[in-house]
């Protein structure tokens, strides 16, 4: 019985110092798009709603965008991209409500409104509305919700190789084959009525 418990103990041991001696595979840190005021998929506030009623009677916010951060970078990234996107909006193609690119890579995050009007921080592209920056949601009353997808794009093009006034389309044909990674935060957003 001594021996067997012997035994036991020592191979015990043994299995713990070879467990103990395997490097521990750590997961690697995700990218990571969020924003302090909203979850994933989280409501917008009306405030971050269009305000172009001229536009559309729909539009019954501010236009302020939520802030938004990122962390976990991918190795390489040399800037962003970010584009919000309504697929619901003019369904089959839905409705691209932001187009922004040419994000230096040291830059982690917007604050609340920044993305509402031209910055140094981006080069904007062209929405569904012909806007260079942030256009936001207006869904139409009498229907279900509607999806903000926020997707974050981590490139290894310089801040500066990219025109202004990109198309969705034009974005991602630019970007094939300068990809290191995406993160995205979905929204949602419903009129009142």
């Amino acid at each position: 019985m001594k021996r067997i418990s012997s035994t036991l103990l020592t191979a015990g041991a043994f299995l713990t110092a070879f467990l103990l001696a395997i490097p521990v595979a750590r997961a690697a840190d995700v990218f990571t798009l969020s924003s302090p005021v909203v979850q994933d998929n989280g409501i917008l506030a009306t405030k971050n709603a269009c305000d172009d009623k001229q536009r559309t009677p729909n539009c019954i916010g501010e236009n302020v965008s939520p802030p938004l951060i990122w962390s976990n970078t991918p190795d390489g990234t040399k800037s962003f991209a970010l584009v919000l996107v309504d697929p619901e909006g003019r369904a089959p193609a839905g409705v691209t409500h932001m187009i922004v690119y040419g994000i230096p890579a040291d830059v982690k995050g917007f604050a609340e409104g920044e993305l509402s009007n031209p910055s140094d921080k981006f080069v904007g592209g062209k929405s569904t509305m012909n806007q260079g920056v942030y256009f936001g949601p207006g869904p139409p009353p009498n229907a279900d919700w509607h999806h903000y997808t926020f997707t974050l794009i981590a490139t290894d093009l310089d801040p500066k190789a990219l025109q202004p006034g990109l198309t969705r389309d034009e974005l991602a044909a630019a970007l094939q084959s300068h990809v290191k990674g995406a993160a995205g935060l979905v929204t949602r957003a419903k009129h009142p009525s």
